[in-house]
């Protein structure tokens, strides 16, 4: 509509003549006349008085777009957000399947919702399905234990520790400079776990056996490569490979939540000390990396914290991956910096767990942590993970899990038949079985035993069961490389990393894994 039809209509909304409406405007009925068959056009100042008398905006007299009605429209209809673009993790009722198996391996009382829990589950994301997922939050929040549930796990510190059977005590650290070459193979044994598994994260033993076979890499030995590849396998393999990342192509070690971590706490230890808090971690973690650099429990958490809930609250408001993986790959560097002390790497690393899970899943970063520590001052594979177990209560399925995996292999039973029994208890084509803190903290246990030592069969054990390929590869690393040193980690494996670790932390970027290591012994006390 152009400007004249625009002052017409007011006008004659306002039931004025033309010589009228000249007169409220202090101009001439041949001004108005110009005004409305075109050939002239009001001064700004008349628009603006034209705009004000009459309530309407001069986008709406000069471009038919009124800003302010719509403005005020928006003000008063009911927003609500797409919730067809949000993130699964972010939608508390899309995992409604997830929260079912949560609180039934918890031992909550809600089997009598089990169909109320599906029905949820296969809802289309949209409004009914949040105020479902609230529905499903309050029976869970208040449900009650089974009477006939078996396992005692608590949360809290305190309760934790009370359970503990036989901790293991505090000892010297006799060799400083063994004790530098652990830690440097740590970090290093670390990045390297993670990237033999990150290149094939999340694919499943179906196809992981079928490719490594026709790679030329079964048993599993070396870097996958992108030059393994060809159209037959790219077609073959439904798994994106051409999206992966692979040791022959990269330019050091890719950013990666699983390395990530141990940078964030080292920057975490610098900024706040040793006796940093649970809530010193939130507030590292909103400062240092974007959203979309937490996965499943830690982006619930996040987003808690961006909520105003703080630990341990963040833990757990609409968190259905509270014992998933999450916080055992966050702790390493609290057993890098708690040489022979398994109890104060587990404390500092129950600290940081307590933000983001609860039992299970902050048993398994202070067994991660606890065995690091054990490693600075030992080289007992066995000993390091009973460390690791004496830092947890012994009522706990995560203890049961890892003791049954050492009795399995104390009893002489074969390696095929111990992964084959954690395949038979978590099912890995399940988001839950996948990624739950127990499943891949009993792949970890068994690479340790069977692997008896060695680096190199020990990650590709880990990586070569599937689940999650990438942490377990780490964890494993981690400990070995503490145990034995950098030197027992072969050139073969270090050389594609070139000692270059790339983050998405702010403010820090690319390091040098040596660097990192050096750095680390400034957060020790001795």
């Amino acid at each position: 509509m152009a400007i004249s039809d625009a002052l017409i209509k007011i006008r004659r909304n306002a039931k004025l003549s033309q010589e009228e409406f000249a007169h409220v405007f202090g101009v001439t009925r041949q001004a108005v006349q110009k005004w409305e068959n075109g050939t002239a056009i009001p001064e700004i100042t008349k628009l603006v008085e034209i705009s004000k008398s009459y309530g309407i905006s001069l986008d709406a007299i000069l471009l038919n777009q009124d800003s302010r009605t719509v403005e005020k429209n928006s003000y008063h209809r009911e927003l609500k957000p797409m919730y067809t673009d949000i993130h699964a993790w972010e939608f508390y009722a899309s995992a409604a399947d997830t929260e079912y198996k949560q609180c039934l391996d918890e031992g909550l009382d809600v089997s009598q919702y089990a169909n109320l829990f599906a029905a949820v589950n296969a809802l289309p994301n949209g409004e009914i399905k949040k105020d479902l997922g609230d529905v499903l939050f309050k029976i869970v929040t208040n449900a009650q234990m089974r009477p006939d549930y078996r396992y005692s796990e608590p949360s809290d510190l305190k309760g934790i520790q009370a359970l503990r059977k036989n901790p293991a005590k505090k000892k010297k650290v006799d060799n400083k400079k063994a004790l530098e070459s652990k830690i440097e193979g740590a970090w290093i044994g670390r990045v390297i776990g993670c990237m033999l598994g990150t290149s094939i994260e999340g694919i499943h033993t179906n196809e992981l056996l079928t490719l490594l076979k026709k790679t030329g890499n079964y048993p599993l030995h070396r870097f996958l490569l992108r030059a393994d590849f060809n159209d037959e396998i790219y077609k073959e393999i439904t798994y994106p490979l051409k999206s992966r990342r692979f040791a022959d192509e990269i330019d050091g070690m890719p950013a990666d939540d699983d390395t990530n971590y141990t940078v964030l706490y080292q920057e975490l230890i610098e900024k706040f000390g040793r006796d940093f808090t649970p809530k010193d971690v939130a507030a590292m973690w909103l400062k240092s990396q974007p959203k979309n650099a937490y996965c499943t429990a830690e982006r619930v958490a996040f987003i808690n914290f961006v909520n105003g809930y703080n630990p341990p609250d963040s833990a757990v408001y609409k968190n259905p991956y509270r014992e998933w993986i999450g916080a055992q790959i966050r702790g390493d560097y609290f057993g890098y910096i708690n040489p022979g002390d398994p109890e104060t790497a587990a404390e500092m690393a129950w600290r940081d767990a307590s933000i983001s899970h609860v039992k299970n899943g902050i048993y398994g970063e202070m067994f991660v942590a606890a065995m690091l520590a054990e490693a600075a001052v030992n080289t007992n594979i066995e000993e390091v993970i009973l460390a690791g177990l004496s830092q947890i209560p012994h009522t706990s399925r995560l203890y049961e899990s890892i003791t049954k995996i050492m009795t399995e292999f104390k009893n002489g039973t074969a390696k095929d038949d111990v992964f084959a029994l954690i395949h038979k208890e978590y099912d890995e084509y399940t988001g839950y079985g996948w990624c739950h803190t127990i499943s891949n903290a009993m792949i970890v246990t068994a690479a340790l035993l069977y692997g008896k030592g060695d680096f190199e069969k020990s990650i590709c054990m880990a990586v070569e069961t599937a689940f999650d390929t990438d942490c377990n590869g780490a964890t494993v690393g981690s400990i070995l490389g503490m145990t034995f040193g950098i030197g027992h980690i072969p050139q073969k494996w270090q050389e594609p990393i070139c000692d270059k670790l790339n983050t998405s932390i702010f403010g820090v970027g690319t390091v040098k894994v040596s660097d990192r290591a050096k750095m680390t012994l400034s957060h020790l006390k001795l």
